[in-house]
């Protein structure tokens, strides 16, 4: 089993589905704190309803990027965290969070890596008019969205989608594949 800490900036539907996945036995996991990027997120509430420890940190927070990383990855070791899940989490990681937690710093991205990188890989991929994006999950390293790719799944653009018909066939596959790779990380299918 593998002790995590998860980092949010809004609505937690990837925490939520770590949540599940663990309560259905197919995530040897225990969820340890959550940290959100903002304050009143609803991810907060879903952590709070799984009685998960939270952190809520505010803008003020990020005046300076690597003061707040140190903030988290104290709180992140304090509450024994041994990998973190960046889970729609909007902030680039620094310094004192990626040395506290080396090559253990997991993130997933709405878009198939290295393309359409950055906050609106959905919508970019959608109005570049791709016929196939998808979903990656990849370690956080100092540069956004370019750390090393441990796995990836392909969703196919059909004629009749809308952005908002394709962001809800990626979510539905992101909280597939991000539990599936967090299990294979806790069972040593996938070592990094």
């Amino acid at each position: 089993m593998i002790r995590l800490g998860v980092l949010i900036s809004g609505s937690g539907t990837n925490l939520q589905a770590m949540i599940d996945a663990i309560a259905a036995g197919e995530l040897d996991a225990k969820i340890e704190l959550v940290v959100s990027s903002r304050e009143s997120v609803y991810g907060l509430k879903r952590a709070e309803a799984a009685g998960i420890p939270t952190l809520a940190m505010c803008a003020a927070d990020y005046a300076d990027r690597e003061a707040a990383d140190r903030r988290i990855a104290e709180a992140l070791l304090a509450a024994g965290c041994e990998y973190v899940a960046m889970a729609g989490y909007m902030r680039m990681v620094t310094e004192p969070l990626l040395s506290a937690f080396p090559n253990r710093i997991i993130n997933i991205h709405p878009a198939l890596l290295p393309s359409f990188k950055g906050a609106h890989g959905i919508a970019d991929a959608f109005e570049y008019g791709v016929k196939v994006t998808g979903v990656t999950v990849h370690i956080a390293n100092e540069e956004y969205d370019c750390g090393p790719i441990l796995a990836q799944r392909a969703v196919e653009v059909a004629d009749d989608d809308t952005l908002e018909s394709l962001e809800d066939k990626i979510h539905a596959v992101e909280h597939e594949l991000y539990p599936q790779v967090l299990q294979d990380i806790a069972t040593g299918k996938l070592v990094i």
